[in-house]
């Protein structure tokens, strides 16, 4: 694994930084609950600055995502001949160096603005130096993608080209604009398919859209500052982080012991247990694709040595690295909340039955295959269940600790997600002391904050876009399309679900719901669509969207993961991605499912 193996040799400052500062926002949360219950207030100042520390390891993982050349992009790029590969980095790469040079000029007004007005973090502490992290997180992303694009002088001279490229704008007096405006266009939606990263794709719309008519590339970055001020943004590093330690230490083995003895017995019952502990960990981890690279590994053996076909294995391995997106703590499902202004506690009651709907479907046709292949099976052993769950007591503990809090209204979700790292942390360290703290904490914080540093980099970006939307009217007048060319909301739901695949498969589902959540949340409310089971729709789809061919990100990684064609992991992958299909549209057409928990608990 070249990209992880290049996080672990990432430059010792930034992974220290990265690791000070994931500590920092897990400390003052904690402190927080504590104070609370000691002297029954908070912090002062703790909240502010946890935000803060979310900007710096957003921009801290950007650079280091681009050190190990993992900016999240469409991955089409590998269908090209090998000859025609390098010249389209180079270009790609020359206008990923623009947008970010741009980026980074834009920021500067930001960090300029914030040491004028005298915006104070803590008394004598001031906000600007915190925000420089913005420039100098552009600047390093520009200047590593210069690094990677090539390896010789040319091809990197080249792409370097870039940096005049983001100054044509201001050195010449362009009488129309707008004019220039489609073809700008149509030259990133070009680099977007060829491999241009998404934040560059994303950033580079928005700073064209807002040059158009009149206004300063600090448009997009003040939004991107917007990050530093979302209260509940901070839970994404820390869940993902506690999802980390879990999966980095001991956990998946003693899981996977556990869900042996409980449905090792059931037909299919390798790959059921497959399924359950891949729903575990995604919950914590997202639909990042973290379970595919760290747990296919473990599980892909298990499956073979059990004498399940390789098709069948390697596609229910791709598939399940995205189902247990709708459970909490999933990081999706709070994100989604947050932009479409939807309480995320019944948005995670809303998941509970089409999350088990999705796992119970594709659990039968593990059944079915089970059977139908004579796959081994082993007695059902009550005293090895028993021994295995003590064993694993620690682990499945988490999610009551976890909903405890949040539920039971002892934490914020930001304070739930710190306990969550906490929580992992001690038990991964000093309980079954699989983690060395020397050796490999610092490398987990690491990798972690390169996977959020390049989701929260275009989250960034995609704020400034959306705003542009925004306020060029863009949901209102999609509204008006569509109610004047669709009547009936079985027909609107049809056409959504068609559109959010699609969508899916072209954007992470980060930028997807900063993106597409203000086009579609009037359209739902227009059809009597209820928040909850729009929400519900949405993620069901966007979870789909990873396996749709040609460019679901799920397939990208496990053909990464396990060296296989891609066109052999279409094709293993197609039963799922239909069972998945057929499940994503039983929550669609029965309400009821994203409905009845939130109604009955009077949520």
């Amino acid at each position: 694994m070249r990209a992880v193996a290049e996080v672990r040799r990432g430059p010792r400052a930034e992974t220290w930084l990265a690791l000070l500062a994931l500590a920092m926002m897990t400390v003052l949360p904690l402190a927080e609950i504590l104070s609370r219950w000691l002297f029954g207030r908070g912090v002062p100042g703790a909240a502010p600055i946890v935000q803060h520390l979310t900007l710096c390891v957003a921009f801290l993982g950007a650079a280091l995502a681009a050190h190990a050349d993992r900016l999240l992009a469409l991955s089409t790029v590998s269908f090209l001949p090998s000859r025609v590969r390098a010249a389209v980095r180079i270009a790609t790469g020359a206008l990923t160096v623009a947008v970010s040079v741009a980026l980074a000029w834009a920021s500067l007004d930001v960090v300029r603005a914030e040491r004028e007005a005298g915006t104070m973090l803590l008394p004598g502490l001031p906000s600007w130096p915190v925000v420089a992290a913005m420039p100098l997180g552009f600047a390093a992303v520009a200047w590593r993608v210069v690094r990677h694009a090539s390896p010789g002088w040319l091809g990197r001279l080249l792409t370097a080209l870039g940096v005049p490229l983001a100054a044509l704008p201001a050195l010449i007096a362009w009488e129309e604009p707008a004019r220039l405006v489609t073809p700008a266009v149509a030259l990133i939606l070009a680099a977007t398919l060829l491999g241009l990263p998404i934040f560059a794709a994303l950033g580079g719309l928005a700073l064209v859209f807002f040059w158009a008519q009149g206004s300063p590339p600090a448009a997009v970055t003040v939004e991107a500052y917007r990050l530093a001020a979302s209260p509940l943004l901070p839970s994404i590093p820390l869940f993902t982080l506690g999802g980390y330690l879990l999966a980095e230490g001991g956990a998946s083995q003693r899981l996977v012991r556990v869900f042996r003895a409980l449905v090792g017995w059931m037909p299919g019952g390798p790959a059921i247990l497959t399924t359950l502990v891949f729903a575990f960990f995604t919950s914590f981890t997202g639909a990042s694709g973290v379970t595919i690279l760290s747990l296919g590994g473990l599980l892909l053996p298990v499956l073979l040595r059990s004498r399940f076909p390789e098709n069948f294995s390697l596609g229910l391995v791709t598939a399940a690295g995205s189902i247990g997106l709708l459970f909490p703590p999933s990081l999706p499902v709070i994100l989604y909340g947050v932009y479409a202004h939807t309480p995320i506690d019944r948005l995670f009651l809303g998941g509970l039955l089409p999350g088990t709907l999705l796992v119970a479907m594709v659990a039968l046709w593990c059944m079915w295959q089970g059977k139908a292949g004579g796959v081994e099976r082993v007695r059902f052993n009550a005293r090895e269940l028993a021994s295995a769950v003590w064993e694993a007591k620690w682990e499945l503990l988490l999610p009551v600790v976890v909903l405890a809090g949040i539920f039971g209204g002892f934490a914020t979700l930001v304070e739930a997600a710190a306990l969550t790292v906490l929580y992992a942390f001690l038990v991964e360290a000093f309980l079954y002391r699989d983690l060395k703290l020397r050796a490999d904490v610092p490398r987990i914080a690491a990798e972690c904050t390169t996977l959020v540093g390049g989701v929260l980099l275009i989250l960034g970006v995609a704020l400034g876009f959306t705003n542009y939307l925004i306020d060029a009217e863009v949901p209102l007048r999609a509204l008006a399309w569509v109610k004047t060319q669709i009547a009936s909301p079985w027909l609107f739901l049809l056409v959504l679900n068609v559109f959010l695949l699609i969508v899916g498969c072209l954007l992470d589902i980060y930028s997807a719901i900063l993106v597409v959540v203000p086009l579609i949340a009037p359209m739902g409310r227009a059809y009597g669509v209820d928040p909850v089971h729009l929400g519900i729709i949405f993620l069901a789809n966007l979870q789909l969207g990873y396996l749709t061919p040609p460019v679901g990100m799920n397939l990208f990684l496990s053909a990464y993961r396990f060296d296989q064609p891609l066109a052999r992991v279409y094709r293993y992958t197609l039963p799922f991605l239909i069972i998945l299909l057929l499940g994503v549209l039983l929550i669609t057409y029965l309400p009821w499912l994203s409905l009845a928990l939130p109604r009955k608990l009077g949520i």
